[in-house]
């Protein structure tokens, strides 16, 4: 299910960008191909989950992460900073 509200769409868009960001500041800087090749990641996918055109699952997710070579908290500190503190989903 694609979720379309503005929240969703910009929570897509910077988890793309933050999977993107840190495997470019990778230490091996490889391509999004070579990247998703040696990690049995699906390159096409990978690409749209980069460019926000679809949601991420959970395991998909848990993969890139491993594959980027950091700890998971560290990954959702680095994603919770560049959502902003004002993002919720849920309005009080």
């Amino acid at each position: 299910m694609q979720y379309t509200d503005k929240k969703s769409l910009y929570f897509r868009k910077v988890l793309g960008e933050v999977i993107e960001e840190l495997r470019n500041n990778n230490a091996n800087q490889t391509s999004r191909n070579r990247f998703s090749a040696e990690y049995g990641l699906n390159d096409s996918n990978l690409g749209k989950i980069e460019r926000a055109i679809v949601d991420c699952k959970f395991v998909t997710l848990w993969k890139i992460i491993e594959a980027l070579d950091i700890d998971i908290v560290e990954f959702m500190k680095i994603f919770k900073n560049k959502l902003g503190n004002d993002f919720k989903f849920i309005d009080e």
